[in-house]
């Protein structure tokens, strides 16, 4: 860490505040060593180089002056740069004095101090090359319920910092074992702490428990065993407090997007209570869509149909049935949130075939919102979310589904094109092309799942213009455009490769084009490069 340069003077600023504090009675030793030091005409010139600054740390240890009130301003914005120029340089070859320093500053009144303390855990934590070292010198320093007190008790900059550094412990082999001992029995339980803090405190032991979570598996075991994920559910439960409600739903949710989070979550009682959630109609409608969202997250994996009661799922999905047909009087993102919930638990094979087939027929509500343009954020989220249930995000072999799900996914089609002006699937399909090109993205989402199915290649191939667009390389002006009009050209291609269409003469003309598409690849266009000519111009014209 490179330290801030220094103003003339600030040195010998820095050392006479120090020194006058260590001189205190009963805060260090008195002050011969700085009578000497500052009268000597070696020293008094005001040219002080690393060499004296080490000699006078060495005589009044920072450790120690970090104990004493400083009330002096000069030597609080002077103490980082000591820090920084002198200490945290070489502070990972002197390890025991260095947790020394690091306890002293965390256990200081500045602000400032318990800030640098805070950041120079992380940074020798990031030298410490020896983890069994690390251990033994946080337990002997009872550094870690320090670092504790800074998270729950600092200002927003040092509880931030604070769960960095109990991030980067967690890290380290066996430095987990500080946060959750073999026995059970460490000198912080976070379940006492979070009972004896206020709803801020708690929130952000919630946020160091998702961080946790993240780490390993390893931890992410740790926390279930101590039932630390009931500390959400009450969090949750408790309603009164909008915003302490919000927050504890913000942290799980960044919580679900770890792969491995699933396995443990739904565990608990934890997907049952954001279906009570969802039904509350007195919680706020961001309160919610955030349950609604996390919802879909638990159940957007494999294997969380394995390990979750099917009743419970079955009450998710008819809280959503319910919320989506009060939409007269809903929230648009509560709309939204919904419609993204229903994608992502519809991203599995799994999933998609309870949605397709459970009595509450909740897929209905995507399919008929991807062509009812009643809102252009509603008609999006359906689109991505139909493009999930058809399978654009799995893989190959999985896109079908079973029989009764495949056959209630044509029905849904179907039953919304007849249902609407187009009358035909191929004609709401074209329609969603003819739009702006963020509608026209998720429209190829759609195609490039539904195509594996034979009954929509037949609709597709019907229509030519379908064709023409998927096909027109100028289409597109953005990568992410270019990449997904391709996707679908493939898709498109891949189906009639395996159809007995890929021989009807009929579709010659059609074919070639896709072939062509799939050739040039998706961002080439069919614009000729104009090579640069030589002109002849007259001598008369000068």
């Amino acid at each position: 860490m490179e330290a801030p340069a220094m103003e003339p003077g600030e040195m010998e600023a820095m050392l006479r505040a120090a020194a006058e504090f260590a001189s205190y009675p009963g805060n260090g030793p008195s002050s011969p060593f700085v009578n000497d030091w500052f009268f000597s005409p070696a020293n008094y010139s005001g040219a002080h180089g690393d060499d004296t600054v080490r000699q006078f740390l060495e005589q009044y240890p920072l450790p120690k002056l970090l104990g004493v009130r400083l009330m002096y301003l000069g030597w609080m914005k002077l103490l980082p740069h000591a820090w920084t120029k002198y200490f945290l340089r070489d502070m990972e070859h002197h390890f025991c004095q260095a947790m020394a320093f690091i306890q002293a500053g965390l256990l200081a009144n500045s602000k400032n101090t318990r800030q640098l303390a805070c950041k120079a855990v992380i940074h020798l934590l990031d030298k410490a090359g020896d983890s069994a070292v690390v251990v033994d010198t946080f337990v002997q320093h009872n550094l870690y319920p320090l670092l504790m007190n800074c998270l729950t008790e600092g200002d927003e900059e040092i509880s931030a910092i604070s769960l960095d550094g109990i991030k980067r412990l967690a890290q380290i082999p066996k430095g987990i074992e500080i946060i959750f001992p073999p026995n059970g029995q460490g000198s912080v339980q976070l379940h006492k702490v979070a009972a004896q803090s206020s709803s801020m405190a708690r929130i952000r032991i919630l946020s160091l428990i998702a961080k946790l979570f993240a780490v390993s598996t390893y931890t992410a075991t740790a926390i279930y065993d101590s039932n630390l994920l009931s500390l959400f559910e009450d969090e949750i439960k408790d309603r009164r407090d909008m915003l302490k409600t919000l927050s504890a739903l913000e942290v799980l949710y960044e919580l679900v997007e770890h792969p491995h989070s699933n396995i443990f979550l739904l565990k608990t009682n934890l997907l049952q209570l954001m279906v009570d959630v969802i039904n509350d109609s007195s919680a706020d409608s961001i309160v919610r869509s955030r349950a609604t969202l996390i919802s879909g997250r638990l159940l957007s994996s494999a294997d969380a149909f394995t390990t979750i009661d099917r009743n419970c799922v079955a009450n998710l999905l008819l809280a959503i049935d319910k919320l989506l047909k009060m939409e007269e009087s809903l929230n648009t993102d509560e709309t939204e949130s919904a419609l993204e919930a229903l994608g992502l638990i519809g991203t599995t094979s799994a999933g998609a075939c309870l949605l397709l087939t459970d009595s509450s027929n909740a897929a209905r509500h995507v399919v008929e919102a991807s062509f009812g343009r009643q809102g252009r954020g509603k008609q999006l989220a359906a689109l991505h979310a139909f493009g999930s249930i058809s399978g654009v995000d799995r893989q190959e072999d999985q896109i079908k589904l079973d029989n009764q799900a495949e056959e209630r996914l044509k029905r849904f089609v179907y039953t919304t094109a007849r249902n609407s002006p187009k009358l035909t699937p191929s004609a709401l399909l074209l329609s969603v092309l003819q739009q702006d090109p963020d509608i026209r993205i998720t429209g190829y989402r759609v195609i490039s799942g539904l195509v594996a199915r034979e009954w929509c290649l037949m609709e597709i191939c019907s229509k030519l213009d379908i064709i023409n667009l998927v096909t027109d390389p100028k289409m597109e002006m953005t990568k992410l455009g270019m990449e997904a009009r391709h996707d679908c050209c493939l898709a498109i291609s891949k189906a009639l490769s395996s159809s007995h269409l890929l021989h009807e003469p009929s579709l010659s003309e059609l074919i070639g084009k896709l072939n062509e598409a799939v050739k040039r690849g998706p961002y080439l266009s069919e614009r000729k490069r104009v090579e640069p000519q030589p002109v002849v111009v007259p001598a008369e014209r000068f």
